[in-house]
Parts: structure tokens; C-alpha cells; sequence
């Protein structure tokens, strides 16, 4: 009996065009695989292959019978249940054995009771509502949300809710169609941990490197009709793609020119280095993307920003603003001031308010408080979801550039819109059949031509592809202006953003970190909310006489988990430090020791998640211990 997935002689045609021909793969159970590929390569259709959606040309797929699969509806249906009840549809054996213990109890069968009770403890259906309540909770939504009816909620927040349904599925395969476009990053590092925690098959598409990074651990990547696997996540392909691609002559002149280019502005954002931690975090990431730059050599993006029409500093003044809804505030006091080339990442928590703030910079919402300056006639380019759906249907992205500069010529406007991907026809096709990745190009070229003073961008990476986002990156490095962003998007954060400011508890202050401080200090807000709910419920001698006895009996595992994480730390830390030692030798980077040298540096990025992964456990496991040592006491 087939336990796997099995592509043998695949060929696929989506009319015309051919998408796969003559593919071979095999997927393991309980494998992680990251698909990647430009859009339009196939990644959906393969998808659908797999839901048996769509039929193979030639050749075929084998998935085994007994399989449960689960992946993301599209659309949400316009129900009105509570949003749990909606979860938990999600396992649909639980519904049904529900359903079929309403009938029995109705008809007073007991036997069937008997057998349906079992049936629910066999699949652990008694623990399902809490489990539905974890994923929402997970997801940002809060404890009051998960009884409001489906209707009431909006687009973003609806696919939040088909994403929990997903997961609750007690699925054999998992697949997932860029699951964190509507999240924001507190709701992605929760993503991340459940995912590296599923037990059954998953198949990812994503344009986040990050999260693909931390969840998969093999990328099946599609071009040319073709899919090839590389063992590793993201960064471990990335560099194997660009080893490979190094060796193709063809390409050689145009990758030295990439990597010329980045290794200058390496070498000018260095210069700029001031506060420790994150500046340091920026140089890393800047300093990797000379290695991967041959593996994007073949990118259909390239742009920049010419210089802003015109530059003063300060270019926005905030002196003790509130800003919120309806006269009440979400934030207040906040001071900043803005000049050309400050480079600010807004952190926070869902529903914190950086998108309230992001308005109040751009104009868009009036201060209720405190005084919002405005360099003189300067131009704000503000990139928001909303604005997709201001785009004019009817219209091409040709047309859309003319209106903006009827005096510009043909040849010179389509020339700017190509390095956005729209080349030939695209340039001049109604924008109404684009999808999310086209639209959202179109309004970042909009914004780029404009020649802004301050970018402010909030959320700009949704639903665009990998190549995109670097080309993006790339573009935002060379920008003169001043730029403000909000992006679950960490390689886009590391690599842009100087400073990061905290969006919390009704204030905006400059956070001294990079953005693994701040995951460790989402971790640390998270437990002592829930210590303080702990504590909330014990109301009399009885519970507090149980919930210590509790406490008690789990002090021993957790000891012994701390411990266990203190030896695994120090293990996997002395096999980094032997491999640094071995990375130091100059021979390594002869042309005759290549193989070696990128086996030592997969090991050594292995050995890194490893031991961050066992330093996040070490820090939940010790604050577990304190929580029940102290409610022992």
C-alpha cells in the first residue's frame, strides 16, 4: 500500500499553455514542503491536483486512499453561526458523530449513545471546542469574537476564520496557499510554531523566506515546466540555486552586475550603522543577499525610486498627538519627527493601532490631539489594501501611468511599468481580471512614479511573489525619501527598516531591539496575561486547594524539560562553535573545496534553527515552572 505522494510523468495543460511536462516527485509522509516557482508557474494547479480538482494531461499523481486532506476555502460563506461553531466544522467526523448522538439521544437509544460517546473520546472530540478556541485565540481573534456570527466579521478577518477551519481538520495532508497574506506578524510567529508541530503532510505556498525558513524542510521549486527538490528550507535552496546558476555562463555578466549593485549598497547602509541590535540584524541581512543574488538573476522585476520632487526636514512633525475613532483616542502622546532617510518598522499587536498611526502620518486621519506638521509641499505616497480596490477597472496600468503624466511618452511609461512586470499586452490589459499580486504591483508602480518625500507602507508584501518582495527590497534600499512600513514580512523589516518602533497599550515608542526581542517579548506579554487569568479564576479554599495539587505534579516534567533543553542548548552550541572553528580555515574557499564548504554551511544554519527552536522551548518551559511554583506557594 502507497503511504506517499507520488508525480510520475506528469504533464498538465491550462489551455494553451503547458504548465508541467513529463514531472517525477515523491513527498514523504510528515514532510514539509515549501513550493515555490514564479506566479503563474503552476503552484495552484498543482493544488488542485491534488484535491482532484483538475486531471493530469499525461502521466499522474497518487495520493494515498485513507488520506484526509484539508486546505483553505476561498470564499466564506455568508452564515450566520458563531465563529467557533464555524471552526468546528472543520472536523467533520466530530460533526457528524454530533449530529448522529443529537439523533440517538432524541430516540433514546441508549446502545448508540454508548458507541457514538466512545467514538467521540476515540478522536478526542471532547477537548474539540477548546482546541477551536485555541486556533482563534491563536489567530488573533478574542474570547468575546468567537461567539459573533460569520457575517459580522470582514474579508480579512473571514479568511482568518476558513484558516482555522483548516487546521482544525484532524487532516493526513495540509495544504496551504499563503496562509499569512491576512495575518499580522503576532498571528504569523503562532502560525509558525503550530505548523512545525503538525504531524501530518504539509505542502506550503508562500512568498514569506522567514516563514518558509522556520516551517518546511525541503522547497520543491517550478520553472521551465520542470519542478526540482532541494533538501533544507528557503535559505538552503536559495544559496544551492545560486551555486548552480553561478555555473551557467550565460548569466555570468548580468549576476556580477547584481552583485556589484548590492554589495555597494551593503557596503553604504554599513557606514549608516548606529544602534547595536538592530543594526547588526540589518548588516546580517544584507550581507546574505550577496550570496543569494545569483539565485534571482532571472528576475522580471527591476526598479527604483528616482529622487523625491521635493526633500525637508523635518519632512511630518508629531508633538503629543492622540489619534483614534469616533473622538476616542487608541493612541496618544506620541512624538516623532520624520526626515529623508529615516526608516522606521511599526511593531505591535493586532488591533494595537500601527494602522491608526500609519493614517494619522499620511493625512488621512486628523489629530484629536496635539499638533500634525507637514514639510511644505511635499508628496506622501500611502500604499494600503484598500487602494486596490480604488484602481479603475476598465482601465490598463498603461492608462493608469498616463493619467498621472499626460506628458510623458508612450515609450518611456511602458518602459517604467515593465520593470513592474507588465510587459507587451499586460501593459495595456483592463486592470478588472488582474488578480491581488497584479493590482498590488500597479499601485506600488503608481507610488513609485509620484517621486515620493515619505513612504508610508502598510502591508505592501500581501499577495505579492518572491521576486517581487526582493525587488522591492531591493528598490527601498536607494529611496532618499523617508519610509514608514507595516509588514508581517521579517526579511523585508530586517532589510529596510532602521528603527523599529512598539505599537501597545495606547502608546508609539521606539523599541530597543531587533525582532527577536520583540518575539520574545509577544512571548512574554502572552504568558503573563495568561498567569494573571490564572489567578483571576481561583476564588475559593477548594479550587486554590486543587489548582495548587495541579501545580505540584507538574513541577517534576517541568523540571526535567528545562533540564532537558539546558543539555540540548548546550550540545547543539558546542557543535556551532566546532563547525565556526572549521569555517574559519582559509582552504574551505578554494574552488576544490565548494561541496564542502555549503555542506558545513547547511549544517551550520540547521544547528542555528535548532538551537533557537530550543531556546524558545527552554523560555516557555522556565516561565511554565515559575507560573506553578508560585501558584503553589
Amino acid at each position: 500500500m502507497r503511504t506517499m505522494i507520488k508525480l510520475s510523468q506528469l504533464s498538465i495543460r491550462r489551455g494553451p499553455r503547458l504548465l508541467f511536462e513529463s514531472v517525477n516527485l515523491i513527498i514523504h509522509p510528515k514532510q514539509k514542503v515549501g513550493l515555490t516557482g514564479a506566479n503563474g508557474s503552476g503552484k495552484s494547479s498543482l493544488f488542485a491536483l491534488f484535491q482532484d480538482q483538475l486531471h493530469a494531461d499525461h502521466g499522474s499523481v497518487s495520493i494515498p486512499n485513507s488520506w484526509v486532506i484539508s486546505h483553505v476555502a476561498q470564499e466564506t460563506p455568508a452564515v450566520n453561526v458563531a465563529a467557533i461553531e464555524y471552526v468546528l466544522e472543520g472536523d467533520t467526523e466530530y460533526i457528524q458523530l454530533q449530529q448522529k448522538l443529537l439523533k440517538a439521544e432524541a430516540e433514546h437509544d441508549g446502545h448508540l449513545q454508548t458507541e457514538l460517546h466512545d467514538k467521540l473520546a476515540a478522536i478526542d472530540g471532547y477537548t474539540a471546542r477548546s482546541r477551536a478556541g485555541r486556533l482563534l485565540h491563536g489567530l488573533g481573534f478574542s474570547g468575546e469574537q468567537e461567539n459573533i456570527p460569520v457575517t459580522s466579521f470582514s474579508g480579512g478577518w473571514r479568511m482568518r476564520l476558513n484558516l482555522a477551519q483548516a487546521l482544525m481538520c484532524r487532516s493526513d495532508l495540509l495544504l496551504l496557499d499563503e496562509p499569512t497574506n491576512h495575518l499580522d506578524l503576532e498571528a504569523v510567529y503562532w502560525l509558525e510554531e503550530w505548523l512545525r508541530r503538525y504531524q501530518g503532510t504539509l505542502v506550503l505556498i508562500s512568498h514569506d523566506r522567514d516563514f518558509l525558513d522556520r516551517v518546511v524542510t525541503q522547497i520543491v521549486h517550478i520553472e521551465q515546466q520542470g519542478m526540482k527538490a532541494y533538501t533544507g528550507n528557503y535559505s538552503a535552496f536559495e544559496l544551492a540555486r545560486a551555486e548552480h546558476l553561478a555555473h551557467q555562463q550565460a548569466a555570468h555578466n548580468k549576476q556580477q552586475r547584481e552583485i556589484a549593485h548590492i554589495r555597494s549598497f551593503v557596503t553604504r547602509f554599513k557606514a549608516k550603522a548606529t544602534k547595536a541590535r538592530q543594526a547588526q540584524s540589518r548588516i546580517k541581512a544584507l550581507e546574505r543577499m550577496e550570496l543569494i543574488a545569483p539565485a534571482h538573476v532571472d528576475s522580471p522585476f527591476h526598479f527604483s525610486f528616482l529622487p523625491p520632487t521635493r526633500l525637508t526636514a523635518p519632512l511630518i512633525s508629531l508633538d503629543k498627538v492622540a489619534v483614534g475613532y469616533n473622538d476616542q483616542a487608541i493612541i496618544s502622546k506620541v512624538k516623532l519627527s520624520l526626515a529623508p532617510g529615516d526608516r522606521i518598522g511599526l511593531l505591535g499587536p493586532n488591533g494595537a493601532g500601527k494602522s491608526t498611526l500609519i493614517k494619522l502620518i499620511a493625512g488621512v486621519l486628523p489629530p484629536l490631539q496635539g499638533k500634525r506638521k507637514e514639510g511644505k509641499d511635499i508628496k506622501i505616497a500611502y500604499f494600503a489594501q484598500h487602494q486596490l480596490e480604488q484602481l479603475i477597472l476598465e482601465d490598463s496600468p498603461l492608462q493608469h501611468l498616463q493619467r498621472l503624466d499626460r506628458l510623458a511618452s508612450e515609450s518611456d511609461l511602458r518602459n517604467f511599468i515593465g520593470g513592474f512586470g507588465f510587459h507587451g499586452d499586460d501593459a495595456l490589459a483592463p486592470v478588472a481580471p488582474f488578480s491581488g499580486g497584479e493590482k498590488a504591483r500597479l499601485v506600488l508602480a503608481l507610488l513609485v512614479y509620484q517621486r515620493p518625500a515619505l513612504l508610508l507602507l502598510d502591508e505592501p508584501t500581501n499577495h505579492l511573489d518572491l521576486e517581487m518582495r526582493l525587488a522591492l527590497t531591493m528598490a527601498l534600499q536607494d529611496f532618499e525619501g523617508a519610509l514608514v512600513v507595516v509588514s508581517h514580512d521579517r526579511h523585508l523589516l530586517r532589510t529596510v527598516a532602521d528603527d523599529l518602533w512598539l505599537v501597545s497599550d495606547g502608546q508609539a515608542k521606539e523599541f530597543d531591539g531587533d525582532l527577536d526581542d520583540y518575539r520574545q517579548w509577544l512571548m512574554t506579554k502572552d504568558k503573563v496575561a495568561k498567569t494573571e487569568t490564572k489567578v483571576a479564576v481561583v476564588n475559593n479554599k477548594k479550587e486554590d486547594r486543587r489548582a495548587a495539587a495541579e501545580a505540584r505534579k507538574k513541577l517534576q516534567p517541568l523540571r526535567n524539560t528545562v533540564k532537558k533543553a539546558e543539555q540540548q542548548m548546550d550540545s547543539l552550541q558546542t557543535k556551532l562553535n566546532e563547525l565556526e572553528e572549521k569555517l574559519a580555515d582559509n582552504s574551505l574557499y578554494d574552488d576544490t573545496a565548494k561541496q564542502q564548504l555549503k555542506t558545513l554551511l547547511l549544517e551550520q544554519a540547521t544547528y542555528k534553527s535548532d538551537l533557537e527552536q530550543t531556546e524558545l522551548n527552554w523560555l516557555e518551559a522556565s516561565e511554565e515552572l515559575e507560573t506553578a511554583q508560585a501558584v503553589e506557594e
